[in-house]
């Protein structure tokens, strides 16, 4: 399947853009302190978003990051979010696409980091994807990839009807031309790009009652499965009442005393050879 067949289905809409700022809350200090960006490193940031973690990057690394995305959306509201924070002159966005970087003819083959979260995923041709970063490293540069196996969520005590939701939420995935299990394979993307993979992990993102940020957890999940919403009845994966009460079962299951929710990102780590 061509990468033009390729469809995000989060969108880009304000309450989405607020959602992934939450996301991102929850899942930086782990990226970053896996990643162990180094002082001077040039960073490479593909499919940046809302660039809240590119920006982490640059101040680990002490220089200006270069971020590509390819919504303009999200890179105004990036721009908007670094300027508030006093940061603009951290980040340097660029619209483009993953499969065709926007980079010039001196910039390739000149980056120490190349990373990527939550893009393998949501893209047709990965292994495009993988194969343009690793063209954009320096020899012995580092190539981290993070992204999701939507498959190891695990809720226990399962709040009812949330399996056959998230099962229809991973089924909006192969009708939009992506992987829902990409994370699984991030290993072997690196291996066939080129590059020699060097480490791989889990980074936890789950959590249960008693933690501070449970419920964001909770309210990350329903939110996931709300702004999917017309994706998923569109598949055929499940009614529109059906997942709404679902969602509305899992708020409620948010509130028990015994929930907890298990569920970790897919994490690799390759090097370009010298």
């Amino acid at each position: 399947m061509s990468a033009r067949a390729s469809r995000y289905v989060h969108g880009t809409d304000p309450i989405e853009q607020r959602r992934l700022s939450a996301l991102n809350d929850l899942l930086n200090e782990t990226s970053l302190r896996r990643m162990a960006p180094q002082p001077g490193e040039r960073v490479l940031d593909v499919g940046a978003g809302l660039a809240q973690l590119t920006r982490a990057m640059a101040r680990a690394a002490g220089v200006r990051a270069l971020g590509i995305e390819r919504s303009a959306e999200q890179i105004a509201e990036a721009m908007r979010q670094a300027r508030a924070a006093g940061e603009e002159a951290l980040i340097e966005l660029r619209a483009g696409d993953a499969l065709a970087m926007p980079l010039a003819a001196g910039e390739w083959g000149s980056f120490d980091l190349a990373h990527a979260r939550f893009v393998l995923e949501h893209v047709a041709d990965p292994p495009g994807v993988v194969t343009q970063m690793v063209r954009a490293l320096k020899p012995g540069g580092r190539l981290v990839l993070e992204d999701d196996d939507h498959d190891v969520l695990r809720l226990h005590p399962e709040p009812p009807g949330f399996s056959a939701a998230w099962r229809a939420y991973m089924r909006t995935y192969e009708v939009a031309g992506n992987d829902p299990l990409i994370g699984r394979k991030l290993v072997q993307l690196i291996h066939d790009a080129g590059a020699r993979p060097r480490r791989n992990d889990w980074l936890f993102f789950g959590g249960s009652a008693g933690e501070e940020r449970f419920g964001a957890l909770v309210e990350n999940a329903a939110r996931i499965l709300e702004g999917a919403r017309d994706a998923i009845v569109a598949a055929g994966g499940l009614p529109g009442a059906a997942l709404d009460e679902a969602v509305q079962n899992l708020r409620e299951w948010g509130k028990r005393p015994d929930a907890s929710i298990w569920f970790a990102r897919c994490w690799a780590e390759g090097v370009k050879p010298r």
